[in-house]
């Protein structure tokens, strides 16, 4: 199996556009098919976001409001040790799935409040099926040594967990390429036509051609998603992410904000900002993620930090997920979301399927792209 290229375009079963975790989750789920998948990959001129991911499969406080995707979010959680287990059968790495379950740290009786009406909203709406308990933090801290006195309550969900996600890209790719898919790098779709069935992608390095297309191509599917007939009404939003310097063994679970990696470094991000485009540091916003992160763990003041960035997230203007086949353009899909590691195992096992002709999973209806008014970008 391999891509075929001619001198006037280079042809696959299925081009998915975008290399990072979602775009790798996908294309992987697709090669497992048995598809000629050829991943177009813009490079770092892009603005990634899997260059400020934080690493965690989390189920604990998403979907309130919108059931289906907590639901999404809860099935992804237990395909994990699947793909996990496969991506190292394959590939001989390991992601380091951890998934002992993971706490979120509650300062002041205002938050705690909010968090006990937050997940009783989400478990109400899944009937039950969403499983969280609230711990004192004398309680906590039988599972969290060092525990700072500014934490008054926390939650803590059995399906939650971490990764490291540069192995999860690296595992992803590798495996696609051993499954004969085409990677090309640093280049940009320009255009997108559909003749007879087959997606001609136009890119900086030539043609490209398939009868499938998948979009899955971050901040860039608003201005892909449209050629082919979709929305893909996503927003920059700019998170912050430290990493302290390497110290002996401190967690045994992640938090919502902090984890210890499994190399040994501290891993700490809180911030969620709308700032557009701009991905440059806010050292105020450094300030106040480490200022909770040591009233969380006041040994965490110890350590210095060895590395600060940002990156900007994919969010949809109602921050769910975007899953749809175009209605003028068959055989062309998108996928925008903002949980490229939560949701890895759901793309590969789910949604690539459907994009290779399989049926679409039951209830994805939920987060088509037409809940999205095409000119203003809001929910509908």
């Amino acid at each position: 199996m391999s891509i075929r290229a001619s001198s006037h375009a280079t042809t696959a079963d299925l081009i998915v556009v975008g290399g990072g975790l979602v775009g790798g989750a996908l294309a992987w789920g697709a090669a497992c098919q048995g598809q000629r998948v050829l991943l177009l990959d813009e490079g770092d001129i892009a603005f990634r976001a899997a260059r400020g991911n934080f690493g965690l499969v989390w189920v604990q406080g998403k979907g309130y409001g919108f059931s289906p995707y907590a639901r999404w979010t809860v099935a992804a959680s237990r395909l994990w040790p699947q793909l996990a287990a496969q991506l190292q059968d394959e590939t001989g790495i390991d992601v380091q799935l951890q998934q002992p379950g993971g706490f979120h740290l509650c300062h002041g009786e205002a938050e705690l409040q909010a968090r006990r009406e937050r997940l009783a909203r989400i478990r109400a709406d899944l009937g039950g099926d969403y499983p969280y308990e609230f711990l004192t933090p004398g309680e906590a801290r039988r599972q969290l040594p060092g525990l700072g006195s500014a934490v008054s309550g926390v939650s803590f969900c059995p399906l939650d967990g971490h990764i490291n996600p540069l192995k999860l890209l690296l595992a992803l790719h590798q495996g696609s390429q051993q499954r004969g898919m085409g990677l090309r790098n640093g280049l940009r779709v320009t255009g997108i036509t559909q003749a007879g069935g087959v997606f001609h992608v136009q890119t900086t390095d030539g043609l490209m051609q398939a009868p499938r297309l998948l979009l899955a191509a971050g901040l860039g599917n608003r201005t892909l998603a449209p050629m082919v007939g979709l929305r893909a009404a996503v927003i920059p939003n700019r998170g912050h992410v430290l990493v302290t310097e390497r110290t002996g063994h401190f967690l045994d679970h992640p938090t919502t904000h902090i984890r210890q990696t499994d190399e040994g470094t501290i891993q700490i991000g809180e911030s969620m900002e709308e700032v557009g485009l701009d991905d440059s540091l806010s050292q105020d916003i450094l300030t106040r993620i480490a200022g909770r992160a040591a009233r969380s763990f006041p040994a965490l003041s110890g350590l210095q930090l060895v590395r600060v960035w940002s990156a900007l997230r994919v969010m949809s203007p109602d921050g769910f997920p975007i899953y749809a086949e175009s209605p003028t353009h068959p055989g062309a899909f998108v996928v925008s979301c903002h949980s490229g590691v939560t949701l890895a195992a759901a793309h590969a096992y789910r949604i690539a399927p459907w994009a290779c002709g399989r049926a679409a999973p039951p209830g994805i209806e939920a987060f088509s792209d037409q809940r999205f008014p095409a000119d203003t970008g809001t929910p509908a």
